[in-house]
């Protein structure tokens, strides 16, 4: 099965489109999660020669003479892995103040260049910027997802559907890297993930940062994996190795650059004094969480608690991914007060539209379980859009003005 081949990618069309009014266009996203087959996809329609930095030649030419190289290049090209020579940047700019044609050229990178002020400094105003994320669950269903509106329109219709059960935490350990799909659960499914992360580590970490402990970077994400849907605890994840904390932040910094954790950062008011500021952690994608903690689907349903702790990340994830494509910027945090009232995702669109997700992975929903949507709604008043507990049951139906109950599925299906 060819890598992502056989399902939609949904951010297809806005890479189409800014294509067609922007010089550069950069689709980044984590290694292996089907960027290249997209770009690959767009450029065959559009004409577009292909060249990759994870050739040695093309790379090595490319940083001895980075200006000669954009020169010589075809008119329309796919630079794929750019992040490999970040010298790049700078000629790619020269050559686009030179010509301003839309569409001139498509890069991909695995690793955030948002994160590298210099980088993304020299193409302001000129590169659209489109995020790919491994596969979606509405991606590998192949249904275009109407969640993310329904919420904001805080009306979803009371309906009956069957619980996923064993589904789920067979759902959260798969993930969504297509060639770990192809591969038997298991033994073979863990090796490509060991294989995977061996492989970011000596390519694109080691291009990143020169750093002397390169194998600590397995183990601390390993950590973070035990960290996921949790407050970021540096000094926690400090603690079995032997270096300083700063060292430990600067790592985790890597591991958010090549897009495998992220910082969740904390919903803030002014009407509210006591709110916890802390970020919350989340790994890239639950199926490789599952692997660095050694579960798989079996030992996910017998340790509810950890099923629990994934599934709020599985849930963070797919909305993300499904936020990537949607025509609206939306804006994701969490929220938490010091009496430990929280709510596990807090979605913003637009300066005034606040909506508001709690996660549970047991089948059962009590009115307590949306006391944290409750004090966030009394803090935004008007500017609440809706609340959902998303929950493994069978019903979706309404807890009051605007709160609803909602099976998990309800994500990738008919909400």
């Amino acid at each position: 099965m060819p890598e992502g081949a056989l399902y939609p990618r949904f951010a297809e069309a806005g890479v189409l489109d800014a294509l067609a009014d922007s010089p550069v266009v950069l689709l980044h996203g984590p290694r292996q999660c089907g960027k290249t087959t997209l770009a690959k996809l767009v450029g065959a329609r559009k004409g577009y020669a292909y060249i990759t930095f994870d050739d040695d030649v093309a790379r090595e030419g490319a940083e001895s003479d980075p200006a000669g190289f954009v020169d010589r290049l075809p008119p329309r090209v796919i630079l794929d892995e750019v992040q490999r020579v970040p010298g790049l940047f700078t000629a790619v700019k020269a050559a686009v103040d030179r010509r301003r044609d839309p569409g001139r050229f498509l890069l991909t990178g695995s690793a955030n260049v948002l994160l590298v002020p210099r980088l993304a400094d020299s193409l302001a105003g000129r590169m659209a910027i489109q995020r790919l994320h491994p596969l979606s669950q509405a991606e590998l269903e192949r249904r275009r997802p109407s969640f993310l509106d329904t919420l904001f329109g805080g009306a979803f219709k009371a309906r009956r559907t069957d619980r996923l059960a064993r589904e789920l935490p067979a759902r959260v350990a798969a993930g969504g890297y297509p060639a770990a799909l192809v591969r038997q659960e298991g033994k073979r499914r863990a090796a490509w993930y060991r294989d995977y992360l061996d492989a970011i580590v000596q390519r694109d970490v080691r291009d990143l940062a020169r750093i002397g402990a390169l194998d600590a970077v397995p183990r601390l994400l390993g950590a973070a994996a035990g960290q996921t849907a949790r407050l970021l605890n540096v000094s926690e994840l400090a603690a079995p190795f032997r270096v300083s904390r700063p060292t430990i932040t600067d790592y985790m910094t890597l591991l958010q650059r090549v897009f495998l954790v992220e910082e969740l950062p904390a919903w803030h008011s002014n009407r509210l004094k006591r709110l916890v500021k802390s970020p919350k952690l989340h790994l890239g994608d639950t199926g490789l969480a599952s692997a660095l903690l050694g579960v798989d689907a079996e030992a996910l349903d017998a340790d509810r608690q950890l099923l629990g702790q994934l599934t709020e990340t599985f849930v963070f994830q797919e909305l993300r991914r499904q936020a990537s494509w949607h025509e609206d910027p939306l804006l994701f945090f969490h929220f938490r007060d010091k009496d430990g009232v929280e709510v596990d995702i807090v979605i913003e669109r637009g300066p005034r539209a606040v909506a508001a997700v709690e996660v549970k992975a047991s089948a059962t929903v009590r009115a307590a379980d949306f006391n944290g949507i409750r004090k966030l709604k009394a803090t935004v008043g008007r500017n609440f859009a809706g609340g959902v507990v998303l929950y493994d049951g069978e019903i979706a139906t309404s807890f009051g003005d605007g709160l609803f109950a909602v099976p998990i599925r309800s994500l990738w299906e008919a909400a």
